[in-house]
């Protein structure tokens, strides 16, 4: 199940684990990727902190906390090959894995039908 914010980030979540990422609206908005920063391993964040940067040839972009928790992994691969993101940023193109201090608040996001009306 899929949950997303405003600021154009989805999650998935595994037990009190979220992966997140960008959405597919987010990559089109911003053209192709040319580079990633991502969070520290270990990095605590709070809702609405810049997590990540994207670069693309139109613009820089932060990626925002969806969430309170703290980094557990991040996508070395799309450091690497950036374009990933555009290739399937719901999928191998994730960023980080965000262990939620409140696996509760997951569900007050918008689910995917909120999602694209907030788009439409």
């Amino acid at each position: 199940m899929l949950r997303f914010t405003e600021d154009h980030e989805w999650l998935s979540l595994d037990g009190d684990v979220a992966t997140v990422g960008i959405t597919a609206h987010a990559t089109e908005q911003l053209g192709d990727l040319v580079f990633v920063e991502l969070p520290e391993v270990g990095k605590e964040l709070a809702k609405g902190d810049a997590a990540a940067v994207v670069e693309s040839v139109k613009a820089a972009s932060d990626v925002y906390a969806p969430l309170d928790g703290e980094v557990t992994e991040v996508n070395e691969a799309i450091v690497e090959t950036p374009e990933k993101v555009n290739e399937d940023p719901q999928g191998a193109g994730w960023f980080f894995k965000l262990k939620l201090k409140d696996t509760a608040a997951f569900e007050a996001l918008m689910d995917e039908a909120a999602y694209q009306a907030h788009i439409d």
